[in-house]
């Protein structure tokens, strides 16, 4: 093991010799040569929408959400038209989503700041965003990443659980926020916003929760939880 290499490239090693830097930087290359095209499947016409349809989609499926937001964003079509709505009549259009109640009022009240004081345009800072009603860190992230090509890594269910089971992330992270801050070490920062969609489809896709399509896997030969199961 050459002592010049940073220590942090030489935490885990795995059956297959490689380290962290190497498997994520296999794993980088197929995607780039595999998966050209990676965008939220959310559909939106506007950063407003975007913001909403990321609201909504908490605890939720994005099909879900997007056979929603049609009536609702007709109904609403600006911040200043869901500014002036009252949470009942929202609920009537977002009751087919998880937690509807609570949602339909950070709806509601995340229009009204966008008007009051962000002259109802999405602000482009995490400060700013996460001051918001509905928006926590996850939301923001996405908002900065699709909007505004932030490098930014928004680690919901998808992301947490593939970076794990790829080991581009220590098994010791257990929370959102240590594996953002890992996935930032090994993924370079012009590709972290294409990033967020690879591993988000893929854990959508292939590698979900409930038996891993691992045989169907491009990143099967440097996958960390393939070698385990294969060993």
């Amino acid at each position: 093991m050459p002592c010049s290499a940073p220590e942090s490239d030489y935490t885990i090693i795995f059956a297959s010799g490689m380290n962290k830097s190497e498997r994520a930087r296999h794993i980088v290359n197929w995607f780039q040569e595999n998966f050209k095209i990676a965008e939220t499947e959310l559909i939106y016409q506007n950063p407003f929408q975007l913001l909403v349809a990321v609201i909504l989609s908490a605890q939720c499926t994005d099909k879900r959400v997007n056979l929603t937001t049609p009536t609702l964003f007709k109904r609403f079509p600006s911040p200043q038209a869901l500014a002036e709505a009252e949470v009942p009549e929202v609920y009537e259009y977002i009751k087919s989503i998880s937690y509807p109640n609570n949602k339909a009022k950070h709806l509601v009240g995340m229009a009204e700041k966008l008007v009051s004081e962000f002259n109802s345009n999405v602000p482009e800072t995490m400060d700013e965003l996460i001051s918001l009603p509905g928006v926590g860190r996850k939301t923001a992230n996405v908002i900065l990443s699709v909007v505004y090509n932030q490098p930014t890594m928004a680690v919901d269910t998808h992301v947490f659980r593939v970076a794990r089971r790829l080991g581009i992330v220590t098994q010791t992270a257990t929370k959102p926020l240590e594996v953002e801050r890992q996935l930032y070490k090994y993924i370079p920062q012009e590709l972290i916003p294409k990033a967020h969609h690879w591993l988000i489809l893929h854990g959508r896709y292939v590698c979900i929760a409930r038996g891993p399509k691992c045989t169907e896997c491009g990143l099967k030969e440097w996958c960390r939880h393939n070698k385990i199961i294969k060993e």
